[in-house]
């Protein structure tokens, strides 16, 4: 038991620490909320609407092929490091993980983790929408570019001198 006595103190000193800070902080902290306090803020642009109500997963799916891709490089550098020492088993060992993760891989691809544009959908054939899209709207006209405000007259003005 002796020789444990110092993990527990460790562990013992990191949660009074924990608790002693977030105490602190709620004790000691000013408490002046303000609407600029409190208004959502990311890369120095104020949001102008809400949210999607859901968050698009193409994202947590490409955060999973990198998390694969890590995998299948950790798994590999200790068989390309010392493969004679590993032998046959290793091998097939890498091989067996290898196919499991190009399977993976083949089968998140398919269903569109990398397709980042617009969705492609069948247009529809009734009467019942015409004149709603218009052949003049291309992407530049319909997409609204956020933070390029004051810099597309001047990015003009140096394509034309």
């Amino acid at each position: 038991m002796g020789q444990y006595l110092p993990i527990i103190v460790l562990l013992v000193l990191a949660v009074l620490f924990g608790a002693l800070s977030f105490l602190a902080s709620v004790l000691l902290a000013p408490k002046r909320p303000n609407a600029a306090k409190e208004a959502p803020y990311e890369c120095g642009i104020v949001p102008s609407r809400e949210p999607p109500q859901r968050f698009p997963v193409s994202f947590y799916i490409v955060a999973m092929l990198f998390i694969m891709f890590d995998i299948e490089i950790i798994f590999v550098y200790p068989y390309a490091v010392d493969r004679e020492f590993l032998g046959s088993f290793a091998f097939f060992e890498m091989l067996a993980f290898s196919g499991v993760f190009f399977v993976a891989f083949v089968y998140v691809v398919a269903r569109g983790a990398l397709d980042w544009g617009p969705l492609q959908r069948a247009g529809r054939t009734d009467s019942s929408f015409d004149g709603v899209v218009s052949a003049a709207r291309t992407t530049t006209s319909t997409i609204r570019r956020v933070g390029a405000e004051g810099r597309i007259e001047a990015d003009q003005e140096g394509a034309a001198a």
